[in-house]
């Protein structure tokens, strides 16, 4: 399911998403980054450990997938593509 409108708040560090079911999910750019699912933060926390984050990291751009969103983040990291399923399974 993708949804039907994304949006990002740089000012309040916020992705959004307006799911079909009439659900408006917000997600935090540092949980984002925290909760990346390229491989090498994967195996990061599949070790136990937890990425340090700062909390000032933003998301400055979005790349369309297709099957869901690349996020670009203010700390460099840009490794990370997003399904719209992992997206939606995020909580907000």
């Amino acid at each position: 399911m993708n949804p039907l409108a994304v949006g990002n708040s740089q000012s309040r560090q916020q992705l959004r998403l307006n799911w079909p079911d009439g659900r408006e999910q917000l997600l935090d750019h540092a949980e984002l980054r925290r909760q990346c699912p390229c491989s090498q933060c994967r195996a990061f926390r599949l070790r136990g450990m937890v990425p340090l984050v700062d909390a000032r990291v933003r998301v400055i751009e979005l790349n369309p997938q297709g099957y869901g969103l690349q996020l670009v983040f203010s700390d460099g990291h840009e490794r990370g593509i997003y399904p719209w399923a992992y997206l939606a399974g995020l909580t907000d």
